[in-house]
């Protein structure tokens, strides 16, 4: 499976030669270098490991510098591992970039959703509102939470209020309307999940139609 780590940068628009609008989320896609090749002898299954963006010596400890000199790249911030069919395919050090997608190209975008805190049932459950009259007092309350005496407690796993968003999020089958080569950029059609400047991982579709 090919796949790259990138870094959403927004939201924009696009027209083609008929003049029709297509929304599309740009994203910084790559490049990543190969920092550990994952064999079925050593390790079980056939993997790659990616690293993207740089990090500062003084943010990584002993144990992840000795990791990236051994592959002899340098330090990187983020790592994920991509199954490969075969891993002679690649090299450690190796540096993977955006011309591995084709225009028109299915994909699955996986990130992080924005983080909205603590939150009440209504806007994290989508419950409805209490009436809205004088004589009620309870206008955004959850309502009932069990019965009374019996069993007189609320049962495990009953939904509230609570914190809300900073999950991790699969949006499938998206089309990549445009691959930018020179700056290493893709055009995704529509929304994918997370703020703009977070990591995202684009990978081909699992459950693309044919």
């Amino acid at each position: 499976m090919k796949g790259l780590l990138g870094r959403k940068l927004g939201m924009t628009q696009i027209f083609d030669e008929n003049g029709s609008v297509t929304p599309v989320t740009v994203v910084e896609a790559g490049p990543v270098v190969v920092t550990q090749i994952k064999t079925e002898e050593n390790d079980g299954y056939k993997a790659i490991q990616v690293g993207f963006k740089e990090r500062k010596e003084k943010h990584s400890n002993q144990p992840m510098r000795g990791h990236f000199a051994k592959a002899n790249v340098e330090l990187k911030r983020y790592l994920r591992e991509f199954l490969v069919d075969n891993t002679d395919d690649y090299t450690l050090g190796q540096e993977i970039k955006v011309d591995v997608f084709n225009d028109k190209e299915i994909v699955d975008v996986i990130g992080t959703s924005k983080g909205k805190g603590t939150q009440g049932s209504i806007k994290r459950h989508n419950y409805s509102r209490g009436p809205e009259a004088h004589g009620s007092k309870s206008h955004r309350v959850a309502g009932a939470r069990s019965a009374g005496s019996d069993p007189a407690r609320v049962f495990k796993g009953r939904k509230g209020s609570g914190k809300m968003g900073h999950d991790r999020v699969t949006v499938q089958n998206l089309e990549i309307v445009k691959v930018d080569l020179e700056r290493n950029l893709l055009l995704i059609k529509g929304a994918i999940p997370g703020p703009k400047g977070g990591l995202v991982t684009v990978q081909e579709a699992r459950k693309a139609s044919k």
